[in-house]
């Protein structure tokens, strides 16, 4: 079994919009979902980053976006912006999460803040988990906040999710789509990106338009890193990353994060989960050839996304793994997407 650590997971969000049956869900599994502690044991999930993402606080109809997304060409509108206020609480409720999770798992669970520290967990068939925010809304212009979380162990930040931020513009969901799609970084947004540089928090390119982009590939000192994005020349999703924003994560040493979201896997962008894995290692493979074979690994945005049904949930894992072995990769290469590309940036962006 080749370990995998994963770029991005939404299980937060499953105990946030549930927190009554958090045992359940997290230590015993609740037949829901893609993600809990013995499916990831099962396939051999030795770690990632799990994201604090904010639902809007105006519901909408999840069931009519899913249907346009389901039918392209799309372009669905976005929610708007958050204030700090309104976002510090329940941030802060999955933070505790996190930390909730590490306790409860009786030492199968460990937070980790330094790549020496996930490489431990793993010789020690401990889940490396690190604390990981998905948009800014709960970081204040003063950044005070961004210091707060630190401290609880945040070392990964997306400025946006989508939706914009005092600190920049996200994309919207939307196929076909050029990722160029708004203004970059607002003065907010570049003292972010300056401060995490300074804080060694990993600053996390997906769902960032492509002119934000631009600005953090201009102003930042560390590795840039899209968690879970793929390629737009294979699938022109305004999510996916182009070939020339590749180029550039290439030349600063950087990584990508295959996401597994069928919508940002396809040609059509049709949400079609029996697709087998012939799409995943498409983009593989061309990651791979415009990055290199240091600079690529997974991304799953598990508990986020409609995947593959051959993959399923994390128990399907070693199964993506005997795909990449039947697509003529050695295991040399296999492991370096499984986990140690990842490993390598992390001591690049935040210590060993």
């Amino acid at each position: 079994m080749i370990p995998v650590f994963d770029g991005h997971n939404d299980l937060l969000l499953r105990l946030l919009e549930a927190p009554e049956k958090r045992r359940e869900i997290w230590l015993t599994g609740e037949g829901r979902g893609q993600l809990d502690l013995p499916r990831m044991r099962a396939g051999g999930f030795a770690g990632g980053f799990f994201a604090i993402y904010l639902p809007s606080p105006v519901a909408h109809d999840d069931a009519d976006l899913m249907a346009q997304m389901a039918n392209p060409p799309y372009r669905l509108p976005l929610p708007a912006l958050m204030d700090a206020a309104e976002a510090a609480d329940p941030a802060l409720r999955a933070a505790s999460l996190m930390l909730w999770m590490e306790r409860a798992s009786k030492g199968a669970f460990r937070i980790c803040c330094t790549a020496g520290e996930v490489r431990a967990a793993m010789a020690e068939n401990v889940i490396a988990g690190i604390m990981h925010m998905e948009g800014a809304e709960a970081i204040d212009a003063d950044l005070d906040a961004l210091h707060a979380f630190h401290a609880m162990g945040l070392r990964s930040l997306g400025p946006v999710w989508s939706r914009p931020t005092i600190f920049g513009h996200g994309v919207p969901f939307a196929f076909p789509s050029s990722p160029d799609t708004g203004p970059g970084l607002t003065e907010a947004g570049k003292r972010l990106v300056r401060e995490c540089n300074k804080l060694k928090v990993m600053i996390d390119l997906s769902h960032l338009n492509e002119k934000g982009f631009d600005d953090v590939a201009a102003l930042s000192d560390a590795p840039l890193v899209a968690t879970h994005s793929n390629a737009h020349a294979l699938c022109p999703s305004s999510r996916n990353l182009t070939d020339r924003q590749l180029n550039i994560i290439r030349e600063s040493r950087g990584m990508v994060g295959l996401n597994y979201a069928v919508s940002f896997l396809t040609p059509d962008g049709l949400k079609n989960p029996d697709c087998g894995w012939e799409p995943m290692l498409r983009h593989l493979d061309h990651l791979i050839e415009r990055l290199g074979e240091d600079h690529v690994g997974l991304g799953s945005d598990f508990d986020g996304a409609e995947i593959p049904a051959v993959l399923g949930d994390v128990a399907g894992l070693q199964g993506f793994i005997g795909a990449m072995r039947d697509h003529g990769w050695g295991e040399e290469l296999i492991r370096k997407i499984a986990h140690d590309n990842w490993l390598g940036v992390l001591e690049r962006t935040f210590g060993a």
